[in-house]
């Protein structure tokens, strides 16, 4: 007696005999895999069968479950019914630039040095107004790059490095350049010393501040925190730019009443400009010990 059988996609079982062929119906196992357990498990067959009972034995496999649907015998995906989302793209970082407009004019006023020394020891009126003017772009500039890096966020490491270094070699050179020559103006050509004094200490206290910078900078940042800008550190460089406008513009002026009072007002905004750069040494110290001793 000849026996087979023939599978089909529909589920049915078709056994052949000599006699009579029957169809046998049978329904794979949909039941869905909890969270406990493995989706890719086999499961037995039911209870024995007829196909059984012929000598056919089988086991039915439940698909696997992925992240992206179900997964067919055949091993490719079934679309989920649910989007998946998306991954945005990571933004490219912008490249930094290194000539920004802030900065080049922080280094027009260190170009800006060699030529306020030049046009300092030229006779006559022309170079005094060339060297007041010099020294007047220069300390406009200086409000004008940190505005500008502000306002269009054009803000670099490069020009937070040369924006102090820039502003103290103008004001170092002033100095030195105003100590070389003394005031010739009433009681003033009498007290040669009388410029030294405060150039001196506004000197040392930016050279100090430079480096306790530089040194806060390596260490923590509630120490550079510490040493800030603060307000006293403003007025400071307000009462410093105007002293030294003053008394750039009044070096050749003949003895007078008048211009006795406009070279005395330059000095004593210089001696308030040296106060007030100690006074804020004094304070950055004080507000480093505290972060120290923490």
């Amino acid at each position: 007696m000849m026996s087979g059988f023939k599978l089909s996609t529909t589920g049915f079982v078709y056994v052949r005999t000599a006699t009579k062929t029957k169809p046998l119906s049978w329904t794979p196992n949909t039941r869905t895999t909890t969270p406990t357990q493995h989706p890719c498990r086999y499961i037995p067959s039911p209870s024995p069968s007829k196909n059984q009972i012929l000598g056919f034995t089988r086991s039915h496999k439940l698909p696997c479950l992925g992240r992206a649907g179900l997964v067919t015998d055949l091993g490719s995906p079934v679309p989920s019914s649910q989007p998946q989302p998306q991954s945005k793209p990571e933004p490219e970082p912008e490249p930094s630039k290194l000539l920004t407009l802030p900065t080049i004019l922080t280094l027009g006023r260190v170009a800006a040095v060699p030529l306020l020394v030049a046009t300092f020891y030229m006779d006559g009126w022309r170079g005094t107004a060339a060297t007041t003017s010099i020294f007047v772009a220069a300390s406009i500039t200086d409000w004008l790059d940190g505005y500008l890096a502000r306002k269009m966020k054009l803000n670099s490491s490069f020009g937070a490095f040369l924006d102090p270094v820039a502003d103290k070699l103008m004001v170092a050179a002033t100095l030195v350049l105003l100590c070389t020559r003394p005031l010739n103006v009433g009681v003033f050509g009498q007290a040669p010393w009388l410029l030294t004094i405060p150039a001196i200490a506004i000197i040392g206290r930016e050279i100090t501040m430079s480096a306790v910078r530089e040194w806060a900078a390596s260490q923590d940042s509630k120490l550079l925190e510490a040493v800030a800008v603060n307000n006293l550190g403003k007025w400071k460089t307000a009462s410093q730019m105007t002293a030294l406008t003053i008394l750039l513009a009044t070096r050749d002026l003949s003895n007078g009443g008048g211009a006795a009072i406009i070279v005395g007002s330059g000095v004593v905004l210089l001696y308030t400009s040296a106060g007030l750069a100690i006074w804020s040494l004094a304070v950055y110290m004080k507000k480093i010990w505290r972060v120290l001793l923490r």
